[in-house]
């Protein structure tokens, strides 16, 4: 991987750190590259059981595509420009949506763009007071990508994504907060140490279930309730076959705190 991105696992957590401050982590191909390789490695990765999505620097978290390598690209004319969309926003978001187990991400700075798609993708956002969102894209003349047009209105509710996609703006974190973006806001030289404290809990606990609840709820969130109710029966019978499950039911009736395996 290019050291745009770093990738790192440590007991079973898979922390993936944009780093490219300087350019307040805008994606360049090498970058896109990277972040999709990781995020498929730390998904098919049988050993990870969360994964934390992070950005160096203080300034952002991601301000999307880096434009002055795009326009470059408009200038010659490439026919596959927008190829970017099926080669790596798609990959990186697909990474993350349906990896069997939950992604937390820690927003430090301005998300815009693909950067608000790929925050939006986590299952969880910690979100530093000094953060804010943008969706930017019509701000550019374009529609959305990295998922956003299907993330954000289950976020927020169509309406208001309606809103925030014609007339993109900056959500301070407050904001996203009370707009269901953000998981919980927290000073920003606070934010590493609780991101990594939320994603390590996740890390521990029954990962089996965990993945069947980011199945459940992405499942229901399209389908009717007749077959959302069947959708449960089927993921509650894998949940319950777990040795995660057997261990919870021992621990809470010897009243002890249980010690999952992830499986």
């Amino acid at each position: 991987m290019a050291d745009t991105v770093l990738y790192e696992v440590s007991d079973g957590l898979a922390t993936i750190t944009l780093n490219r401050p300087e350019a307040m982590n805008a994606l360049n191909v090498a970058t896109k590259v990277a972040l999709r390789d990781a995020a498929r490695a730390a998904a098919d990765d049988t050993e990870v059981r969360a994964v934390l999505l992070t950005a160096a620097g203080d300034r952002a978290f991601c301000v999307g595509q880096d434009l002055k390598e795009h326009i470059g690209l408009l200038a010659e004319g490439s026919g596959h420009v927008m190829s970017t969309v099926k080669e790596h926003y798609n990959p990186i978001v697909r990474a993350l949506t349906e990896a069997a187990k939950p992604v937390v991400a820690a927003v430090n700075g301005v998300a815009a763009g693909a950067g608000f798609g790929f925050a939006l993708a986590a299952d969880y956002r910690v979100v530093a007071d000094t953060a804010s969102f943008n969706t930017s894209f019509a701000g550019v003349a374009l529609t959305a990508d990295s998922g956003v047009s299907w993330t954000l209105p289950r976020v927020v509710g169509p309406g208001r994504a309606a809103d925030l996609l014609l007339f993109p703006r900056n959500i301070s974190a407050q904001e996203a907060y009370a707009l269901g973006i953000a998981g919980r806001v927290v000073p920003a030289a606070e934010l590493r140490a609780e991101a990594e404290k939320v994603a390590r809990e996740l890390a521990s606990g029954p990962t089996v279930a965990y993945a069947a609840i980011k199945e459940a709820v992405a499942f229901g969130s399209s389908h009717s309730l007749s077959e959302t109710l069947e959708k449960e029966d089927e993921l509650q019978t894998r949940a319950g076959a777990s040795e995660d499950h057997a261990i919870a039911v021992r621990a809470f009736v010897q009243k002890e705190t249980p010690k999952y395996l992830g499986r």
